[in-house]
This record gives C-alpha cells, structure tokens and sequence, in this order.
C-alpha cells in the first residue's frame, strides 16, 4: 500500500470512530436528561421516583402510626 492508501485509511477509521462517538455521547446525553430536574411539575423520570418516594413515606409514617396505636 501506498501513502496515499495509508492516509486514505486512517483519515476513514477517525471518520467512523469520530461518527460512534458524536452518537454515543447524544445517547448518553439524551439519557441523563431524564435525571435532571425540571421546572415543569416533575414530569420527567426524577420527579416521578420523588412523588413515588414521597407517597412511600407516608406510607410507613400511617403503619407505624396504626402500629404504635395499637
């Protein structure tokens, strides 16, 4: 092969390895956004697990009240 091919060659393999890494790191980015808080009401995936985690205490707080009534 030839310089030229060499060239060819490595300048196609960065090609590709730069188009893997532009399209993981949109992956990855349109992934952790979900994690991020809004400013809407909590309507993405966090403020999700915080209401959950909210009923969930209160939740225990009525068990342990009944319990301790008892």
């Amino acid at each position: 092969m030839g310089v030229q091919a060499w060239i060819a060659t490595t300048v196609g393999v960065i090609a590709i390895l730069s188009g893997l890494y532009g399209a993981m790191r949109f992956i990855v980015k349109a992934l952790l956004a979900e994690l991020l808080p809004d400013g809407n009401g909590g309507h993405n995936l966090r403020g999700r697990v915080d209401r959950i985690e909210l009923k969930v205490d209160r939740i225990y707080e009525l068990l342990i009240e009944n319990k301790l009534s008892r």
